[in-house]
């Protein structure tokens, strides 16, 4: 995989991670990768970059849509397969320290949660921002393409509000999500969380914590040092 989209800093490891906001795989395996750098004796020196992907662009922002419904037309599975494959889901989360609370969780256009987290990434605080939303969505039930709702987890993670109301009313960084989109489209990623270290390893899916953590030992073992000074 070709290093040229991502912009490598020497004595630093990167990690680009393609997710959606309403993919509870990208939940799982952002948390396994945090559970990971907790242990990673080099985190101070790790940078995480979020990356825009829309897994159902088609759903309106203004109404939420049936998630069990969603599920059940996009792969033919029954209400008791979606249940289990839930199920399944939460268990795995519980072991992280996720709740995930899919009974509460409301299925919508996330492009403007993706918005935010570019507005999230100019204030430096992207990862707090995509975590918050994480939560919003899958424990809360909170309305993720609701600009009052948004605006209010802003606040929590320090961005200020006004600020980021004009942003999200005024369609701000919409480009930025589709340059994402595209990238990944670019690069052949068609599935998240998708994620890339330093531009050359690539880790699919909510893999375990121990995955992520042979993976950064092996891109931080074959970093330059760091220069003097």
């Amino acid at each position: 995989m070709s290093a040229e989209p991502f912009a490598l800093e020497p004595g630093r490891l990167r990690v680009d991670i393609w997710s959606d906001i309403m993919c509870p795989w990208c939940y799982l395996g952002d948390t396994a990768l945090e559970h990971a750098l907790q242990d990673f004796p080099h985190a101070e020196r790790v940078d995480v970059r979020y990356r825009s992907f829309l897994l159902r662009p088609d759903l309106p922002s203004d109404r939420p849509t049936d998630l069990y419904e969603l599920i059940s037309s996009n792969r033919g599975s029954s209400r008791e397969e979606v249940d289990a494959g839930h199920a399944m889901l939460a268990e795995r989360g519980r072991a992280l320290g996720l709740d995930y609370r899919f009974d509460k969780a409301i299925a919508i256009n996330s492009t403007s949660a993706h918005r935010l987290s570019h507005v999230a990434l100019d204030a430096g605080v992207q990862r707090a921002m995509m975590q918050r939303l994480f939560l919003a969505y899958f424990t809360e039930g909170r309305n993720v393409a609701d600009y009052d709702t948004l605006t209010d987890l802003a606040e929590e993670v320090g961005l200020d509000g006004a600020k980021t109301r004009s942003a999200l009313e005024s369609g701000a960084h919409l480009d930025d999500v589709q340059d994402d989109i595209a990238l990944a489209r670019q690069l052949g990623i068609s599935g998240v969380p998708f994620f890339v270290f330093n531009g050359k390893y690539a880790v699919s899916g909510g893999q375990p914590v121990e995955v992520f953590k042979q993976t950064l030992d092996t891109v931080w073992g074959e970093l330059s040092p760091a220069p003097a000074g």
